[in-house]
């Protein structure tokens, strides 16, 4: 298993992974994301995911782990997850940029597999601090977010 980890500066209440080569992308980050009351936590679109934020303006950490198979379930033994989903991405370049509203982070997520379908499993924690803090301030790395890659069988 690889592991990476990067600061997200959330803004809007969300971001999302993307194929790096926005070019093949066919509705890139920002376009087309749902806005509402109660937006789901984690929306799939081709080539992007979108994730959204319990907190408007603020740091987060993700931490990407990329599985050569599919992983071990998630026992969240400290009970700490607060949202999850799963979803599928296409890859062409291996390669996921990290985007907000206000534009590219420059974060590159890199799964080493050209041309992949990837399964994908979303948890994150923190949530309803970052809620709390988010209305007086702009929290610090207390959302945090797991996303799990491996290999999509054909």
């Amino acid at each position: 298993m690889r592991r990476q980890e990067i600061e997200v500066l959330v803004d809007f209440h969300g971001f999302a992974l993307q194929e790096a080569d926005d070019i093949q992308v066919p509705l890139p980050f920002p376009e087309g994301r749902t806005e509402s009351s109660e937006p789901a936590f984690l929306v799939p679109y081709e080539m992007r995911l979108d994730i959204h934020s319990a907190g408007h303006t603020h740091t987060a950490v993700l931490v990407a782990e990329v599985w050569d198979d599919q992983p071990p379930p998630d026992t969240n033994e400290d009970g700490e997850w607060e949202a999850w989903g799963e979803a599928e991405i296409f890859s062409p370049t291996g390669r996921l940029s990290l985007e907000v509203i206000a534009g590219s982070a420059r974060q590159i997520l890199e799964l080493g597999a050209r041309g992949r379908r990837w399964k994908v499993q979303v948890f994150s924690a923190g949530r309803s601090q970052t809620a709390r803090l988010a209305t007086v301030g702009v929290p610090r790395r207390i959302e945090r977010y797991t996303v799990r890659f491996w290999p999509a069988r054909p």
